[in-house]
């Protein structure tokens, strides 16, 4: 059986950022995948907290120079790379001047949300599948990590269904409590379209909210993951809505918890 491949796309990863235990997750789950015999590739905003010089980014200038789409902006894509030390694991880093040079990640220096972070949501979302495109790696599995990578399934299901790609590919979405109480202002539903997106797609982005972000990515998963943490009732309920349709697990923390996700991701893939 040829080797399984596997893209994670997640809104951090340590050492580069740690603001939640998102990046704690990233760092050992895709390395214990790979020591498995299983191909990686590993997708992060590139936040300007990330010191660029100090963790060796790079640009690739052969990935970078698409222009994305979000609303009737065109904004344009700079890939940059680096290495986990004591890994052999490249992250690739989605950058653009005006959604990640500023100093901060979700919130600025007074707490206050970013209002542009739907926006900066899209970019990243689009961004990862046409850099894999670029790269030319057919990924068996898409796994997406929290709120901000939640419409990857939707376009994978839509926009690049049929590229060759992608047209194997499965998506899982894990959904984690990193909750938040802003609501985006904005035509959110025309940000977030592509080709073959009709507008009942996007319904459950109306509210415009955490919640919106997050049923998009229930609905559209192929398989839903919960981390083991407590959630709200709101989250809890969206969980019991979507367990009628949709195959909603949690993977145990316990000393089997890598060898639970390798079998998951057969079982997705055959």
């Amino acid at each position: 059986m040829s080797k399984l491949r596997i893209l994670y796309a997640a809104t951090e990863i340590d050492p580069f950022l740690q603001t939640t235990k998102v990046a704690e997750f990233l760092r050992m789950l895709p390395q214990a995948m790979q020591e498995r015999g299983m191909e990686v590739r590993i997708f992060v905003p590139r936040f300007g907290l990330i010191n660029e010089r100090k963790n060796r980014l790079h640009e690739v200038v052969r990935l970078s120079g698409i222009n994305i789409a979000v609303g009737e902006e065109e904004k344009p894509l700079i890939i940059k790379v680096a290495s986990i030390p004591n890994a052999k694991l490249q992250v690739y880093f989605i950058d653009n001047e005006d959604y990640f040079h500023r100093k901060s990640v979700l919130v600025d220096k007074d707490n206050k949300f970013h209002a542009d972070n739907d926006e900066r949501a899209i970019f990243f979302c689009k961004g990862v599948l046409e850099t894999v495109k670029k790269l030319g790696w057919a990924p068996d599995i898409v796994h997406c990590n929290d709120w901000m990578t939640s419409l990857m399934p939707l376009y994978l299901k839509t926009t690049y269904k049929n590229d060759p790609i992608f047209k194997t590919s499965k998506s899982v979405f894990s959904v984690y409590n990193n909750e938040f109480a802003h609501k985006f202002e904005g035509d959110l539903l025309e940000k977030a379209k592509m080709l073959d997106i009709e507008d009942d797609m996007l319904n459950n982005l109306k509210t415009a909210d955490f919640g919106a972000f997050i049923k998009m990515g229930m609905q559209y998963a192929d398989m839903v993951l919960k981390s083991n943490e407590d959630f709200s009732d709101n989250l809890n309920a969206m969980f019991t809505e979507y367990n009628s349709t949709k195959r909603i697990s949690t993977i145990a923390s316990d000393d089997n918890v890598m060898d639970s996700y390798f079998n998951l991701y057969n079982e997705l893939a055959n």
